[in-house]
């Protein structure tokens, strides 16, 4: 079984996450979303999430792309997460594009292009007009 990882925060879910998480689902056979806690969002990204980390895990699980859904508690747990599930794949956007290289010594490492007309960011700040 091939195994595939990628890490979020998932707020506001809309069609360019689902993109996401079908192409990198079609990198292997079982995919670990590692959602960004309520916590580590605000404390480390400066994040506010509309949504709560339970409520956007039960949006993730509901997804059929998604096998597993398990908490990002901090920046350097992905070593350990790659080894931890046995990923063959690593998936992240390309905005991250080069950061995360360093796990190419454990696993295959992969940035696919975002959905270019849809972010949370463009969501946000289109309701606050």
């Amino acid at each position: 079984m091939k195994r595939v990882i990628t890490y979020g925060t998932f707020d506001l879910l809309h069609y360019g996450h689902i993109n996401l998480l079908q192409r990198a689902k079609s990198y292997g056979d079982y995919l670990i979303v590692v959602l960004s806690t309520d916590e580590f969002n605000w404390q480390e990204k400066k994040k506010k999430c509309y949504f709560s980390y339970e409520q956007r895990k039960k949006l993730l699980e509901a997804i059929r792309y998604v096998d597993l859904v398990i908490p990002e508690e901090n920046w350097e747990q992905k070593i350990q997460d790659v080894c931890t599930y046995h990923v063959d794949t690593f998936v992240m956007g390309d905005d991250w594009n080069g950061k995360f290289d360093f796990l190419r010594d454990y696993c295959e490492v992969i940035y696919l292009p975002r959905t270019p007309e849809i972010s949370t960011t463009q969501i946000k700040t289109e309701l606050k007009k």
